[in-house]
C-alpha cells in the first residue's frame, strides 16, 4: 500500500532541500553524467527509505491509518430458527434378507437344489454371484427380480407360497 499523498509531498520536499544544499558546493563544470547518476541514485534511496519507514507496520502512522475499529458488519446476530414442517410418517422396520420368507423357503431345500436354483437364476440373467448354494443379498435380489418378471412378487410374502417360486425354477 502506498503512503498517503502528504507523506510523499513531505519526502519530496526533504529530497529537494537536500539537493539545494548540496548543489552550490559542487562546481558547475564538474557535473558529468556519472555525477548526475550518483545523485539520482542517492535521491532514489532517500525516497525509498521514507516510503518504507512510513508503511512499516510498527510505525505510529501505520497504526493510525489501520486502526482495528469495531465493524458492525461482523456483529453476531441472532436469527430465529426456521423449522421445516415435519410430517411424521410410518416406516416399516427393516428386515434382514436372511429373515425373509424367501430365505426360509430357500434354506429348506437341499444343497444341490439350492445350487440348481442359483444356476437357473444365473442362466436367466438374474443372478451374478457364485453358485455356492447359500442365501445372501445377491440371491435375494435375483429371486425378487425373477418373481417380479413372472408376476409372482406377492408369493414371496409367505414361506409356503415362496416354495412355488422355487419349484418353478427347479422343475
Amino acid at each position: 500500500m502506498l503512503p498517503a499523498v502528504s507523506n510523499i509531498k513531505r519526502n519530496t520536499v526533504a529530497v529537494l532541500t537536500a539537493l539545494a544544499i548540496a548543489l552550490p558546493a559542487v562546481p558547475a563544470m564538474a557535473w558529468g553524467q556519472r555525477e548526475q547518476d550518483v545523485l539520482k541514485g542517492a535521491a532514489g534511496v532517500i525516497l525509498l527509505q521514507g516510503i518504507i519507514r512510513e508503511t512499516k507496520p510498527g510505525s505510529n502512522d501505520y497504526r493510525k491509518r489501520h486502526d482495528n475499529r469495531y465493524d458492525q458488519r461482523y456483529e453476531p446476530r441472532y436469527e430465529q430458527p426456521r423449522y421445516k414442517h415435519y410430517q411424521p410418517r410410518y416406516e416399516q422396520p427393516r428386515v434382514s434378507v436372511y429373515n425373509t420368507a424367501a430365505a426360509r423357503a430357500f434354506n429348506a431345500y437341499s444343497t444341490s437344489e439350492r445350487r440348481l436354483i442359483q444356476r437357473r437364476l444365473s442362466a436367466y440373467g438374474y443372478y451374478r454371484g457364485g453358485i455356492d448354494g447359500s442365501f445372501g443379498p445377491g440371491t435375494y435380489n435375483a429371486v425378487v427380480a425373477y418373481a417380479d418378471a413372472q408376476g409372482q412378487t406377492r408369493q414371496l410374502g409367505s414361506t409356503s407360497s415362496a416354495y412355488g417360486v422355487y419349484d418353478g425354477l427347479i422343475y
